[in-house]
């Protein structure tokens, strides 16, 4: 029998010619699949399955009989349970939030849906970062006079997870160019134009070119003036070299090869609880400049202030000035996040 049965829900824009080889080809997918492969790794007995909708899930724990029932992220509705926990009354349902609050603020229903997941039996909601952790705990266990032992076992942790695959590796740079990426779905709080104006000004204080790579074809919480802004600013330095480089979402063999293929990577969010792209870029070899506190695992000697294009440009040429202090520190940094992710989520589930 399974023992536990990871859920998504099938992107919303899915199309069979592009997303064929999983059906959901985004971070969350990445996220889940690593954990997957890690549960049975540790010889708990593990599956993964995309769903279409609310009304598939039934069917696919028919199909695996989990004992755990792991739905990543917010998308089924409170109200399908009272079906789901008469169908499957050995179930114990876990819901996985992966944002931060600042970010779960641009989620209309979040506060709503978990208020009413957390009076649902059998239900636990998991935070995979340390400060929705305690943040949650302090909204559910309010909310339902939990004590604090009640509320410990109804909001657990449970970080994510990271194949430790790395390459070192790194080609010199003897072009008119530097290609610096910021990577991931174009949202406001993953502030790309101030990282961009910070990688020009890096850029021509090196006398390159820059080329800005981006992941313009995912637009998610209204980061449609984000992008225009983007297009707007290379536009006016056209003249001056500065080229926005586009690409679209990937399997993720093939952005693992385009994140080699840089020379800097910059994750400088202003809201981040892992940061799958980030952990991309240094597992191929490639200089991160992440977020002073947000990203977990990032050194903080090469992350900078996301309100501070100083700081980042600072950052930046550090990253460039010691890139292999920077991508071993790193790698080595989330190599100890992730081993201590494996040891947390074998206590819950083997422990």
């Amino acid at each position: 029998m399974t023992q536990t049965l990871f859920i998504l829900k099938r992107r919303p824009d899915f199309n069979a010619e592009v997303h064929a080889h999983v059906g959901l080809s985004t971070g969350l997918y990445n996220s889940a699949s690593f954990m997957n492969n890690m549960l049975n790794d540790m010889g708990i007995a593990s599956a993964l399955e995309v769903a279409i909708d609310n009304n598939c899930i039934d069917r696919l724990i028919t199909r695996h009989r989990p004992r755990y029932v792991i739905l990543e992220a917010l998308w089924v509705v409170p109200e399908k349970f009272a079906v789901l926990c008469r169908l499957h009354p050995n179930v114990t349902w876990i819901v996985r939030l992966h944002s931060e609050m600042p970010f779960m603020a641009g989620e209309g229903m979040a506060m709503d849906w978990i208020g009413e997941y957390s009076q649902i039996p059998r239900m636990i909601i998991a935070c995979n970062a340390p400060r929705m952790l305690r943040e949650t705990r302090f909204y559910l266990g309010h909310l339902n006079q939990w004590t604090q032992e009640q509320t410990e076992q109804q909001v657990i942790y449970l970080p994510n997870y990271y194949p430790q695959q790395y390459r070192t590796q790194r080609i010199g740079n003897n072009k008119d160019t530097i290609d610096i990426s910021c990577f991931g779905a174009v949202r406001p709080l993953k502030n790309h134009l101030l990282q961009a104006i910070a990688a020009t000004e890096f850029a021509e204080s090196i006398g390159k070119k820059l080329h800005f790579h981006v992941n313009a074809g995912r637009i998610e919480m209204q980061g449609g003036p984000v992008i225009n802004n983007l297009k707007g600013y290379f536009q006016h330095l056209w003249d001056r070299g500065h080229r926005l480089i586009n690409h679209t979402w990937t399997p993720r063999e093939e952005f693992l090869e385009l994140c080699g293929r840089m020379d800097l990577g910059m994750q400088v969010s202003l809201s981040e609880t892992f940061n799958i792209v980030g952990a991309d870029l240094i597992s191929q070899g490639v200089p991160l400049i992440g977020t002073a506190g947000e990203i977990p695992w990032a050194v903080p000697m090469f992350c900078a202030d996301p309100t501070n294009s100083a700081d980042m440009v600072q950052k930046l040429q550090l990253s460039w000035q010691f890139a292999d202090i920077n991508v071993a520190q790193n790698q080595a940094a989330l190599t100890a996040y992730t081993t201590e992710t494996r040891q947390i989520w074998h206590k819950y589930f083997k422990g």
